[in-house]
């Protein structure tokens, strides 16, 4: 079983960058895919990153790609998700998840553990 506890997300104008950090705890943390979802008030949660076992591979959502770089560092067991040129469609709370499937996991149903969510603002 893996516990997960998102930090770093706040308030940030446009333009700027925040670094996402989801901790986990358990001994088998480094045998899971991770991924990144966020949810913005109103709509339903969506993915944005997800990176395999070894960090080795990652897949990013269109809407992120190029300003976003997820990576894991599986002796801390923490997986981070670094956000540059952020955007106020941006805003969201967002989660780190982990997957018992191999790969980079995209759907919401493929993920079995959560975090509590971590709120990014995003100002015009």
């Amino acid at each position: 079983q893996v516990q997960l506890v998102e930090s770093g997300g706040g308030l940030v104008q446009a333009g700027g960058s925040l670094r996402l950090s989801c901790a986990a705890s358990g001994r088998t943390f480094s045998s899971y895919p991770m991924g990144w979802f966020r949810q913005a008030p109103g709509e339903e949660r969506e993915f944005v990153s997800a990176i395999n076992w070894s960090g080795g591979r990652t897949y990013y959502a269109d809407s992120v790609k190029g300003r976003v770089t997820i990576s894991r560092d599986n002796a801390k067991n923490t997986v981070y998700l670094q956000m540059n040129s952020l955007k106020p469609e941006d805003t969201a709370v967002y989660y780190c998840a982990a997957s018992r499937l191999l790969g980079t996991p995209s759907r919401e149903y493929d993920y079995t553990n959560w975090g509590q969510g971590t709120q990014v603002t995003v100002s015009s």
